[in-house]
């Protein structure tokens, strides 16, 4: 016996019954393109079943190029990032991930500087934990703390030796995890 269900996603031609009202669904790529590629944050409004103050989850399209306009310092969440399509280079001081097959990711804790690249047009799916304010790259200073080194990964121009420690295959060859 086979149950039968209303589709989660009803089509415009669809007579199932409205979903209940702590049920969302969409599309990430057009979602996402509203608000800077989060889909789920404590910015979303309160009663939105996207709002959370636990986790925020974002959908990057990032085409060949794109970089990080500065470094986030002095990070209080964690995060986990999973490559969707494209390659993509995560910067940490001394270290950089490249994440070059799809499902290829990398988690990072709190207090872990870090930045990025686009090697090739990309999608990236991200996760952090907790939701917190303050983050948005137009709202940092662009000065560097005076706590930084000078040779800070942020002060090197992007293929600063330094920057690549990675083998033939471009994977990292640092052999401890982050």
């Amino acid at each position: 016996m086979s149950d039968h269900r209303p589709p989660i996603h009803p089509s415009a031609h669809s007579s199932a019954p409205p979903i209940h009202p702590s049920v969302y669904t969409g599309k990430a790529a057009p979602d996402a393109a509203v608000d800077r590629g989060w889909l789920l944050g404590h910015f979303k409004e309160s009663g939105d079943p996207r709002h959370s103050e636990d986790v925020e989850i974002k959908w990057g399209v990032h085409p060949k190029g794109e970089e990080r306009a500065s470094w986030v310092r002095g990070e209080s969440r964690t995060a986990l990032q999973v490559l969707i399509s494209g390659r993509f280079r995560l910067e940490f001081p001394g270290r950089s991930v490249v994440l070059a097959d799809q499902g290829d990711y990398v988690v990072w804790g709190r207090g872990v500087d870090h930045s990025w690249y686009a090697e090739e047009d990309s999608v990236v799916l991200t996760v952090r934990w907790p939701s917190l304010p303050g983050y948005r790259t137009d709202e940092e200073p662009d000065d560097r703390p005076h706590d930084l080194p000078a040779d800070h990964p942020q002060d090197r121009p992007h293929g600063h030796p330094a920057d690549h420690p990675h083998d033939q295959s471009g994977r990292t060859s640092a052999p401890n995890p982050l």
